[in-house]
């Protein structure tokens, strides 16, 4: 295995590793300064791991550190690459543009964008975030050079797994909007799609023995 490989693989498992951590990362976070301040009923019920931006520094420093490592992933074929590159810069835009709550001041942002005006492009942002993620793991990861019937038991597990993160991505996307209300359920649901990007992308690193082979 040569050391460019050996690289590649452990980038995709940090961009797995990261987008499994931040929800958590953030919960706790935000648990933590609850002890100083009094959230209301309100920030509870409608609580997003976008919001956490405002009282823990987690989803700026994950987020951003995932989007500068999916903006520098080098892969074999160009579409890989635009495709990683746009999300990496969807991430950016996420952080540098925070969403609109019930704890946000006024004016939000490094360029201090009304709350509502910047929502939109924080949520526009996500959306899209989310589909170049699920398109990723649909229709790149489960790329080969071989045709299928000859393709390892392995990767074909491997294509298994990355379709249902893709396919899981997009349901929580599609979820998200429905009037179905329950208690976080934007964080509950943010927090199902980065576990699927999260699974996905280690798949790809080949963190888990029994699914790795050489592609």
């Amino acid at each position: 295995m040569t050391s460019a490989l050996v690289w590649l693989k452990r980038i995709r498992n940090i961009i797995g590793f990261l987008g499994m951590i931040l929800p958590w990362v953030a919960l706790l976070g935000t648990f933590l300064v609850s002890k100083n301040i009094e959230l209301s009923d309100d920030f509870w019920s409608n609580l997003s791991i976008s919001a956490t931006y405002y009282l823990t520094p987690a989803l700026t420093g994950i987020l951003t550190t995932a989007a500068v490592v999916l903006m520098c992933y080098d892969s074999y074929e160009p579409i890989d690459d635009i495709i990683t590159t746009l999300s990496g810069v969807c991430g950016l835009l996420i952080v540098l543009f925070p969403c609109h709550c019930c704890i946000s001041p006024d004016k939000v942002g490094l360029f201090q964008l009304p709350a509502n005006i910047s929502h939109i492009i924080h949520s526009v942002s996500a959306v899209c975030f989310f589909l170049l993620l699920a398109f990723n793991s649909l229709f790149l990861f489960t790329k080969s050079k071989v045709e299928e019937i000859n393709q390892t038991k392995q990767k074909k597990t491997r294509n298994i797994i990355y379709r249902i993160c893709g396919y899981g991505m997009l349901a929580a996307l599609i979820l998200m909007p429905l009037p179905i209300h329950f208690p976080a359920k934007t964080f509950i649901v943010e927090t199902i799609a980065l576990t699927f990007f999260g699974i996905s992308w280690l798949v790809k690193g080949q963190a888990f023995g029994l699914l790795a082979d050489e592609e």
